[in-house]
């Protein structure tokens, strides 16, 4: 059965080493039959939550920026994908301001799978564990049954395609056939 997948890239980077893993998983889930979209977040004006409490009445955040369509895209999916490059540790400030900005609809992201792509200089990916803490804070703690399916660890990749031929390119093909 095809499944309705989105991708949501947090590289600032189009074509870094976490996007290019974004683009591997989503040929391999369109390689066998899915419907895929990629939101490269670079491209969307999404701005920092600003805890006004508004949403928390009204389901709909007051700022207008980019987020709603996100949102949408993110309510009608049946598997999201949430990738970031590892800054210091943690996601990057994109991802992170995407997470913040669910808050308005965050109820209605249920019943997804969701795949983790991580990428960093770093090559041990036991120093990538609190990035993957911060997604399953986000998708475990506070999505209806959230279903973590898989993780892409892109180890030893700093420079602009460094991920390249690595082994975890193969994996994000695979994972995406898997979808």
């Amino acid at each position: 059965m095809s499944k309705k997948v989105l991708i949501l890239s947090g590289s600032p980077r189009r074509g870094g080493n976490s996007d290019t893993l974004c683009d591997e998983f989503m040929r391999g889930a369109e390689d066998t039959g899915n419907t895929v979209v990629k939101v490269f977040l670079g491209d969307y004006k999404i701005n920092y939550c600003t805890g006004c409490g508004v949403c928390n009445g009204t389901h709909q955040c007051v700022q207008k920026d980019d987020m709603a369509k996100i949102l949408d895209k993110m309510v009608d999916s049946d598997v999201i994908v949430m990738s970031t490059p590892v800054y210091f540790y943690s996601m990057d400030a994109q991802m992170k301001t995407l997470i913040d900005r669910t808050v308005p609809r965050y109820a209605e992201i249920r019943d997804k799978d969701f795949y983790f792509i991580v990428a960093a200089a770093d090559t041990d990916n036991n120093m990538m564990e609190r990035t993957v803490e911060g997604f399953r804070g986000f998708t475990e703690d506070c999505l209806p049954n959230a279903r973590e399916r898989g993780i892409i660890y892109g180890t030893g990749a700093w420079q602009k395609g460094d991920i390249n031929n690595s082994l975890a390119m193969v994996q994000a093909y695979e994972m995406g056939r898997g979808v």
